[in-house]
């Protein structure tokens, strides 16, 4: 697959330029001014909470480019949902800042957005019991504390949709499945109904368009914010391989993992060698560029686009 200059680290080209706001396991965010923000989507990748000390080439270019794909989706198909999105386009103060080729790197992996609130809650969506949720369900029957039908298999559908929080981890901590009161708890109860609501609807609309290119959406994660209006926004990355796990409709079987396009081939190596969770774990050259392969095959099957023509 085509691939980019690798970016694993946007400080050293922005700074002292910009103000760098935070750091994340994959995205580096800095102020543009008081309602906007840049973010910098790099190939850094975290599996099981962790950064690995290498990287996944032009997977922050896929990630920006597929958020933007679904963030014009919803503006479609949902007119009065609100989100941060602003522009893929750089600000024009960046060219008079970096040289050509620093241009190329960030051109593709930034998108400009209006800065939030954010919410301290993963709001995450699950069409198939599989991942933590098919742990718990062995152990306990539940699936983050929800009580559902007995006798499931790995990789069989609920009967609909489960909202299944988290918690939002800092960089170095966990995220924590939580049940759908505890969110309440940490949020509000009417923003997490809201946040509920939008996640199931957005989740909807998305596994229909993708099923019919051949994908199923087998879990998805949103983030969401609160603008200044106390309104509920979709912020962040949307429907990603870092953030859902898409199956191929042709070879899915109830019973057992699946085969995927996002990055449970990173975490089964990394289950297989032992090494799930450590710090410090560096990935074979191999494992990287199928990860790559993936990841862009992904891309190309929702958006009916060459990743290879995004890169002219």
């Amino acid at each position: 697959m085509p691939s980019l200059p690798p970016l694993t680290d946007s400080t050293p080209l922005l700074r002292p330029n910009l103000s760098l706001l935070a750091q994340g396991k994959v995205r580096d965010v800095y102020t543009l001014d008081d309602r906007t923000l840049l973010f910098v989507a790099t190939d850094r990748i975290s599996a099981y909470d962790v950064v690995l000390s290498n990287a996944i080439p032009s997977k922050g270019a896929i990630l920006t480019s597929l958020s933007a794909f679904w963030f014009s989706f919803f503006a479609r198909t949902n007119p009065s949902l609100k989100t941060h999105f602003i522009s893929v386009q750089l600000p024009s103060s960046l060219s008079r800042l970096l040289d050509e080729e620093s241009m190329e790197v960030m051109r593709a992996r930034a998108m400009q957005v209006e800065k939030l609130k954010i919410l301290k809650l993963e709001s995450i969506v699950r069409w198939y019991v599989t991942g933590s949720a098919w742990k718990e369900y062995q152990e306990r029957g539940t699936v983050h504390g929800i009580r559902v039908r007995e006798g499931m298999r790995e990789s069989e559908a609920f009967d609909a949709p489960l909202w299944t929080p988290s918690t939002k981890a800092e960089q170095g901590e966990h995220d924590e499945n939580i049940s759908p009161e505890q969110a309440a708890q940490i949020v509000g109860a009417d923003i997490a109904k809201k946040v509920e609501r939008l996640s199931l609807e957005l989740y909807t609309r998305a596994r229909d368009y993708a099923a019919e290119r051949g994908i199923i959406i087998a879990d998805t994660k949103f983030e969401f914010g609160v603008d200044e209006e106390g309104e509920v926004v979709l912020c962040d990355e949307v429907l990603t391989p870092d953030s859902s796990r898409f199956w191929p409709q042709q070879g899915y079987e109830v019973g057992k993992g699946q085969e995927s396009f996002d990055k449970q081939y990173l975490r089964d190596w990394l289950t297989r060698e032992g090494l799930k969770g450590k710090e410090g774990v560096q990935m074979p050259e191999d494992v990287a560029k199928e990860t790559a392969r993936r990841y862009g095959e992904a891309y190309e099957k929702i958006t009916g686009t060459k990743w290879s023509e995004q890169l002219e």
